[in-house]
């Protein structure tokens, strides 16, 4: 089954000016997009779909290659439908998935892993979520918990899913004919959802979040460092051994 990456850029982000080109660790965000699609060796080609001609430049110098979309796809108001739509017309294949540069911290072992889930499941669309074990609210009402009952502990409650949209993905065939017939198609068929770890949620879409990203990216050479603990609670640890 034939399945390719299509990785977005659009050059008129509203709330981080040319989000997808800003630096991050000294490299444009866009890349760290393409380096983790290529990584994570499923896709027979990755694919940038921008709106400028600009993102060529980094699509070439990161491997991967180019489509420059219709200028009408290119407005804040366009629907993510129609973008894909597009792409599936040019780039004939089985599945796409949209890896998103607004995630640079997912890795290329991560994405290998939501692609498997699609195919195993044999779905037709998917969207990556992150999982929150915390007490949740729309518009005032609880959606995870009972107001009424014994107050949960937060280990007990089902988890709240909340889109992140780090991979996004779909079989062609349902999207086109989805698309085609009611003008939308990101939720169309048998629908998965895949949680993916707390780095991959991490979303660029701010100033701040960038800054984030950059205090992850330079912690994350620590993250399989041992937990440590002040002398006071190495001690009791002892005391709680012996007893």
């Amino acid at each position: 089954m034939r399945t390719i990456a299509m990785i977005p850029g659009r050059i008129g982000s509203t709330r981080l000016k040319m989000k997808n080109l800003a630096l991050l660790g000294g490299r444009p965000l866009m890349s760290y997009a393409i380096e983790a699609a290529k990584a994570a060796g499923v896709f027979e080609r990755v694919i940038v779909n921008a709106d400028h001609e600009m993102f060529e430049a980094v699509a070439s110098e990161y491997g991967a290659e180019f489509y420059l979309r219709p200028a009408a796809l290119g407005s804040s108001t366009t629907k993510s439908d129609s973008v894909v739509y597009d792409f599936l017309v040019k780039h004939p294949a089985d599945v796409v998935a949209w890896v998103n540069p607004t995630s640079p911290l997912q890795t290329g072992e991560e994405i290998r892993s939501v692609v498997d889930y699609f195919h195993a499941h044999e779905l037709d669309s998917l969207i990556t979520v992150k999982e929150e074990r915390v007490h949740g609210l729309v518009q005032g009402e609880p959606v995870n918990f009972d107001p009424d009952g014994p107050f949960a502990r937060t280990q007990d409650l089902p988890p709240v899913q909340l889109f992140v949209y780090s991979v996004m993905m779909w079989r062609t065939a349902t999207f086109k004919d989805a698309f085609e017939h009611r003008g939308y198609a990101l939720l169309s068929g048998r629908v998965g959802y895949y949680p993916v770890s707390k780095l991959s949620a991490m979303i660029v879409k701010t100033q701040e979040d960038l800054h984030v990203a950059e205090a992850l990216l330079q912690a994350n050479t620590h993250r399989a460092a041992a937990v440590r603990y002040d002398s006071s609670a190495q001690a009791l640890e002892k005391h709680l051994k012996v007893s």
